[in-house]
């Protein structure tokens, strides 16, 4: 009898180890099915104030349409990275404007969590803390840090998605328009669709200061469709990457230099007049990784 359970236990163990492989084979799957080239739909509206002030003005509500490229930059063992493209026609032309990078880890520990005010505080999880989730690390369009989150990817009745909530600077949509509150708690969830995928979300626009109790300002709905046509619609967000990648494979690596050192980061909005993406979208595509490295050093505090 004791011989039969010690096979039945190994017997479950192996079981249990091809699922949790094939498992992560499909987090994979449903992470890079997120990649082509989409029919973005932009949709927010705030849903719910909080203020005590009678004068408050709710952010106006906002539907927006894009045509965009997510491309596959990494696909190794434990990491998916996507940049993301927008393609945009302006006054006959057609322009590319890098948009927003995503990289999934798969059990991460390090994170850089948004605080507030361009402060990103460094944390480490435990292993048993992230066992079997994916990290979503979000950048921005210089890609200097925004916001990240550890969670499981669930696939059940047909349905494969992701949920976290994190806390994340302001987006550009709110950040040029208003300056009443200094983070958003946002409560994100991709989810895998036949069409493509959705990006669904409900976030919290908080005013927070050292010291403080957080206060809440307002509620607001984000969704966010992504409708998958030919890739050849984003031909020219393909081409433009293939000129343009090299530079920032140099620029990632310096930040993940910045990102490796595991120290709290705080960011200079402007330095001499310019933001980070002023200055790196302003560089020679041939420009080395020390004056990369150099020119981002100024904006580090």
């Amino acid at each position: 009898m004791k011989q039969l359970s010690s096979i039945f236990l190994v017997t479950i163990l192996a079981s249990s180890y091809s699922f949790g492989q094939s498992k992560m084979d499909q987090d994979k799957e449903a992470i890079k099915s997120m990649c082509g080239c989409y029919e973005v739909g932009f949709n927010f509206i705030e849903t719910f104030n909080y203020s005590d002030d009678s004068t408050y003005m709710k952010s106006r509500e906002k539907h927006a349409g894009a045509l965009e490229w997510a491309g596959l930059v990494e696909d190794s063992e434990g990491k998916v990275s996507i940049q993301h493209l927008l393609i945009v026609d302006h006054e006959g032309e057609t322009m590319i404007i890098k948009h927003w990078r995503q990289d999934w880890m798969y059990e991460n520990t390090d994170f850089y969590m948004y605080d507030h005010d361009n402060k990103w505080s460094y944390q480490e999880k435990s292993e048993e803390d992230v066992y079997g989730q994916w990290t979503q690390k979000v950048y921005q369009v210089d890609d200097s840090p925004r916001y990240e989150g550890s969670s499981s990817w669930v696939h059940v009745d047909g349905k494969s998605y992701w949920e976290n909530t994190t806390d994340a600077p302001l987006p550009r949509r709110e950040y040029t328009q208003r300056s009443d509150y200094n983070v958003t708690i946002r409560s994100n969830r991709h989810e895998i669709a036949a069409e493509g995928w959705i990006h669904d979300q409900d976030n919290k626009k908080i005013v927070r200061e050292d010291g403080a109790d957080d206060i809440l300002l307002a509620k607001e709905k984000g969704y966010n469709t992504y409708d998958r046509v030919e890739n050849s619609k984003c031909q020219a967000g393909i081409d433009w990457w293939k000129t343009n990648e090299a530079f920032w494979s140099n620029a990632r690596d310096v930040w993940g230099d910045i990102y490796g050192k595991g120290k709290d980061i705080e960011l200079e909005d402007k330095v001499e007049g310019k933001h980070i993406y002023d200055v790196l979208f302003g560089m020679d595509l041939a420009t080395k990784p020390n004056e990369i490295k150099k020119e981002l050093k100024k904006f580090i505090k």
